[in-house]
């Protein structure tokens, strides 16, 4: 005999003891299997900043490369940093009596957080990454009723925007 045919008679031979075992199996079994199964399927999500770490490393030093152990320790420290502002900001809300948590809070948190340059810094970087967040979406078009002309509204406030605050 071929190869193949050996192979196909021991998968034959495989479906039908299975289909033997399921028949003696009750109806709770089979559930409870498909249960496990369903459970055994599902991932549990590990958020972590580790590809952004490996990134903003490649983006510094390319030339280096990063353990799995200081990989963690990093991230610790990024969740712990978040964690702070985070609890500063929200602090901040309920003493400004704001139901809304915006950039304001998340800025003055860094500030209290974070010292001195360092602060200057992730205010810096942080208002750059709402201006390009903001300018991600398109303008709305707008018609008007009387002739149809079509009118772009301005992005935020007409002013001018000071580049050291988060404010627009």
């Amino acid at each position: 005999m071929a190869p193949s045919t050996k192979k196909t008679e021991k998968h034959h031979k495989q479906q039908e003891t299975k289909k033997i075992k399921i028949s003696k199996a009750t109806k709770t079994d089979i559930a409870e299997d498909e249960a496990d199964s369903d459970k055994k399927k599902k991932k549990s999500r590990h958020e972590s900043y580790s590809s952004y770490i490996y990134r903003v490393l490649k983006q510094v030093h390319n030339e280096l490369e990063i353990s799995s152990k200081t990989m963690s320790i990093m991230n610790s420290f990024v969740q712990d940093v978040f964690e702070r502002i985070v609890k500063e900001a929200v602090q901040l809300c309920r003493v400004n009596g704001n139901k809304t948590l915006s950039t304001r809070e998340i800025q003055t948190a860094a500030k209290l957080i974070l010292p001195g340059e360092l602060a200057m810094n992730a205010v810096y970087e942080g208002t750059k990454a709402v201006i390009k967040y903001r300018q991600s979406f398109p303008r709305p078009l707008i018609k008007m009723k009387k002739n149809d002309e079509l009118i772009v509204p301005p992005l935020g406030r007409n002013k001018r925007v000071k580049t050291n605050s988060f404010f627009f």
